[in-house]
């Protein structure tokens, strides 16, 4: 076994606008993708004004609940450290953790954070689409069952699990907004179309692939909007992941829609060509291969009511065209192609929509997963 490390899971670090935290206890159930018989746990504070102190850090195996199971539990240090200060903007990774973990197994990352953190602080946090759980004041990320206070639909602090794997294990980086993060997907079904993706790697045997989701709700390419615009994010959320190989991209539905509505953020079809393009560039320049996802159809959305129009309309069409002919991508999956109405193509399918006509449902997440050609990872 070599020293090469793959990531196994991720989350986007992100402002988690308008949380406080007092002295709690955070238990969050990550499904990896790959296993390993050596974890190191990525904690960030890309969103804090200052530095974060991390009292304890402990993983385990999902249980019941809040619950971990029995006999699971391993403490994580950080240069030999139960605790760790981490300067604002910036991550820690942790030392390697002697555990043997399985494919597509539910682990449990306990973080206790002492101290106050205000609101102003600015807590890194992303969406999760599961159930997760903070205490009372106080570290109990030892307890089995743990005191829980409230459950939590984010990932407070937690950005990555990474394995120890031989050098011919892949790393497939997911890059996109909330149809990649699987916004109003069913909690804790795991209907996310990366996670279908995983499955279906796993399912097939042979080489194995990491699989890291990087989707964060409302991202757009050119403009940041809670967190970075994939633009700027792209060296951090892609190039700089362990063991990364390829990379997915489905990104620009939201400069379409443009949700604040400003005239200088309002974008053409060279506009998203020209941010995709030099995600394009700076992939092949590292050596990782990378597609483009299109995006689908969102027709009289009621996510946002308005934000649908015919010259926006066109402007998808018109971006899906280069990405299909450009060459700017090793390879393009036609996620539009998969989910729109064939009888009307300005629609998702009723079967793959959850209802707001923007975001799929979980059949629809799972579509997508499906229709990934997996020769492209061969």
């Amino acid at each position: 076994m070599s020293d090469h490390w793959t990531g196994t899971w991720t989350a986007t670090p992100a402002p988690a606008d308008g949380v406080s935290l007092d002295n709690p206890t955070i238990r969050m159930f990550p499904r990896i993708s790959i296993g390993g018989d050596r974890v190191r746990v990525r904690l960030s504070n890309a969103a804090g004004t200052g530095d974060l102190t991390i009292g304890t850090t402990r993983l385990a195996r999902r249980g019941a609940g809040a619950g971990i199971r029995p006999g699971s539990d391993h403490a994580v240090t950080f240069n030999g450290a139960a605790s760790v200060k981490i300067p604002a903007g910036s991550f820690v990774v942790s030392d390697p953790v002697a555990m043997a973990v399985k494919p597509l197994e539910d682990l449990a990352v306990s973080i206790h954070i002492p101290g106050i953190i205000p609101a102003s602080f600015g807590v890194t946090g992303r969406y999760a689409r599961q159930f997760n759980y903070l205490s009372p004041p106080g570290d109990f990320t030892s307890m089995e069952i743990m005191h829980a206070a409230r459950v939590t639909d984010d990932w407070y602090f937690l950005s990555g699990l990474d394995v120890l794997t031989s050098d011919d294990v892949g790393g497939i980086v997911a890059l996109g907004d909330s149809i990649t993060d699987g916004n109003i997907s069913t909690h804790d079904a795991f209907c996310r179309w990366p996670d279908q993706l995983a499955r279906r790697l796993v399912a097939r045997g042979g080489r194995q692939f990491g699989v890291m989701n990087q989707g964060l709700g409302g991202n757009r390419v050119c403009h940041d909007i809670r967190g970075d615009s994939g633009v700027r994010r792209f060296d951090r959320d892609v190039l700089s992941q362990p063991g990364v190989t390829h990379a997915i991209v489905l990104l620009g539905i939201n400069d379409i829609r443009n949700r604040r509505g400003l005239k200088e953020e309002t974008v053409t079809v060279d506009d998203l060509s020209l941010g995709l393009g030099q995600m394009a560039q700076r992939a092949r320049t590292r050596g990782i291969r990378i597609f483009g996802g299109t995006l689908p159809p969102f027709e009289n959305e009621t996510f946002m009511l308005g934000a649908w129009s015919p010259e926006k309309e066109r402007v998808r069409l018109g971006i899906n065209e280069w990405i299909r002919s450009s060459g700017a991508f090793h390879a393009v999956i036609d996620f539009d192609e998969a989910l729109r109405d064939p009888s009307h193509p300005a629609r998702m399918l009723p079967i793959y929509d959850n209802g707001d006509h923007l975001h799929p449902g979980d059949v629809g997440y799972n579509r997508m997963g499906d229709v990934i050609d997996l020769s492209l990872f061969d």
